[in-house]
């Protein structure tokens, strides 16, 4: 298990049942091992009273201090797994600096305008994709959906009085469209519902089922690579009003139980934007990656 700080990490620490268990018992385990030491010390050369609270008031000194660093969250937890061999990793940072494949949350229309952010935020991992990928051309991300699903049974078409703004054509929940720009696949899996409002809504079962798809298309097409993915239903499609770390658990939970199954990959990278890493408490993702 692989660890970094976060700037957070202090504030978790603190306001967290598991943050101040792990410091207690840190604590304890340093005080004990210097005072153990210490008192053989002192048994072969007495020293003063005032010598001996000036030691003692170091021991905690320094105990508190390396509990502190040894319990504080960071911005990396890293487990390995066995049978298969594979390596799940949470990290903040940014979904795009990745040297893998990527998963990409859409809604079942595959909706992809973000000129005015009606129908898709330009803030989101889809509209940073639309940008950052393909140039903000929507037309030539739209061309590479409709051939990557090319053959796809569709679930219903809505018309245009009903949707007024959008795509029209629904597809089934845990749909994924693979698309490849340069040496890198995007996996565009429909885990949330699209409303003629242009307002997305998933549910724990939708999402769940997503993943579960997401990964088998995965298994078949990704060799193995790499792969990386944002906290999916954490933003304008939130699932069950679940909040960020109970989604990141749901999808290493989803992870790791299907690659028991079989090898989807050897590498599994889940990024907490930075403006959400004081919502996760990596020392609880830890502990949650030990109990898998």
């Amino acid at each position: 298990m692989q660890l970094q700080l976060t700037r957070s990490g202090l504030s978790q620490l603190f306001r967290t049942r598991r943050g101040w268990g792990l410091l207690t018992a840190h604590f304890s385990v340093s005080f004990a091992a210097i005072a153990g030491c210490i008192q053989l010390i002192l048994a072969a050369h007495p020293v003063s009273y005032l010598q001996g609270y000036s030691t003692i008031t170091g021991t905690v000194a320094v105990s508190a201090a390396w509990a502190v660093a040894r319990s504080t969250p960071r911005t990396r937890v890293s487990h390995d797994f066995k049978h298969p061999n594979f390596t799940v990793t949470v990290k903040v940072g940014d979904i795009f600096s990745e040297d893998a494949d990527l998963v990409v949350g859409f809604t079942d229309t595959y909706d992809t305008s973000s000129d005015d952010a009606s129908i898709i935020s330009p803030r989101s991992v889809q509209g940073q994709l639309l940008q950052k990928i393909y140039g903000g051309d929507s037309q030539a991300l739209d061309s590479a959906l409709q051939d990557s699903l090319y053959g796809v049974s569709q679930l219903s078409t809505e018309s245009r009085p009903e949707k007024p703004r959008g795509k029209l054509v629904r597809y089934p929940i845990g749909t994924v469209a693979v698309l490849s720009k340069g040496s890198t696949r995007y996996y565009c899996v429909a885990y949330s519902k699209m409303s003629n409002a242009l307002v997305a809504r998933s549910s724990v079962d939708d999402l769940w089922a997503s993943l579960r798809s997401a990964w088998s298309v995965i298994a078949v097409h990704g060799h193995s690579n790499s792969i990386a993915m944002p906290i999916v239903g954490s933003e304008l499609a939130r699932v069950d009003n679940l909040g960020r770390e109970s989604l990141l658990k749901m999808i290493l939970l989803s992870f790791v139980a299907k690659s028991r199954e079989g090898l989807i990959s050897r590498s599994l990278t889940v990024v907490i934007h930075p403006k959400d890493a004081d919502q996760i408490d990596m020392n609880e993702v830890q502990a949650f990656l030990r109990s898998v």
